[in-house]
């Protein structure tokens, strides 16, 4: 990765997300920390939760909140650690909902003092209960323009956790970037039925590998590690893989959280309803997401293409097809 690269991509989607953040926390530092409990369903060194954390230590250091967190919590013990917090006095819960729906907002219902933004792929519900997809698509789409390019066997493969739509949406995504440059490549997908299990997704990333892929795109950390040992590039997803595995993943597609909970932090700083979608802060025109990839990886005319879809994206004159369906 050159120096110049660094500089550029890097540096101006950093900084975009800088401003947004310093325009909210300065009127914020008037006041009280805000009370905020992060509930994770899987370790905080999973992709996902990784990047919710950061963004809420980020917050935390800069004194705008307050932060309490819990990871690994399972499904069953889920809502209960939302009473939890909301018994403690907390303002807001930041988390995920995707094994526990319907429980989430009977919860939320139960404590309408308590603002609750999560993960999830239901609506909203009531005055209080916010959600927010993770809705880094533009990238992947990116992404596979660049691997639809750079494949020589013409088989390329995406391992994700399940088919929910948050996920189908991606790795769909990711399919028709490699299409819309290579309609006859082929795509492979495996689910490893799990949000959190390295060994697993390293197992499917090896059989696709043995079925002809010879680039992955992991939407489930661990799929790197069967392409840095089978010799492959991989994409990652949400955070850069790229200093962890720098001859193995060439791009990833990029998500921040710190726009999402800006928006939710200044809804309940107001005394607003905090019952609503907060998913478009995280788009890669609001400057919540992106690409970050190795510039000479793949062909020139491949970055050329893929950096003029870009920019459509970025001015609205393009958007990515947003399919929730499983992939087929």
């Amino acid at each position: 990765m050159t120096n110049d690269f660094m500089l550029t991509r890097r540096t101006i989607l950093a900084s975009g997300l800088a401003l947004g953040a310093s325009s909210f926390i300065s009127p914020l530092r008037a006041a009280e920390p805000i009370k905020v409990a992060g509930i994770h369903g899987s370790p905080v060194e999973n992709a996902w939760n990784s990047v919710l954390h950061k963004a809420l230590q980020d917050a935390a250091a800069e004194g705008a909140i307050e932060y309490v967190f819990s990871e690994g919590v399972s499904g069953t013990d889920y809502p209960r650690a939302m009473r939890e917090y909301a018994e403690q006095g907390v303002k807001l819960v930041i988390g995920e909902t995707f094994p526990v729906e319907k429980q989430a907002r009977e919860v939320a219902a139960d404590y309408p003092e308590t603002a609750f933004v999560m993960g999830s792929s239901g609506q909203e519900s009531g005055d209080n209960f916010g959600v927010f997809g993770t809705w880094n698509f533009d990238g992947a789409y990116l992404a596979g323009m660049l691997a639809g390019k750079m494949t020589k066997s013409n088989v390329v493969g995406s391992v994700g956790a399940m088919p929910i739509p948050e996920v189908n949406m991606l790795i769909n995504a990711f399919a028709a970037g490699v299409k819309a440059v290579n309609p006859d490549a082929k795509h492979l997908v495996t689910f490893i039925g799990t949000f959190f299990d390295p060994p697993k997704a390293r197992e499917a990333g090896l059989a696709q590998i043995d079925a002809g892929a010879d680039i992955l795109f992991g939407e489930r950390i661990g799929t790197a590690d069967a392409a840095k040992e089978r010799g492959i590039k991989s994409i990652g997803s949400l955070i850069d893989y790229t200093p962890r595995y720098p001859d193995t993943v060439f791009a990833n597609a990029l998500w921040n959280f710190r726009p999402i909970l800006n928006a939710a932090l200044a809804d309940v700083a107001a005394g607003k309803p905090t019952g609503r979608d907060y998913t478009a802060y995280g788009l890669m025109k609001e400057g919540g997401s992106d690409i970050v990839y190795v510039k000479g990886v793949a062909p020139a005319d491949a970055e050329a293409a893929m950096e003029a879809k870009r920019a459509e994206i970025k001015a609205g004159t393009f958007e990515v097809p947003k399919i929730m369906d499983a992939p087929k």
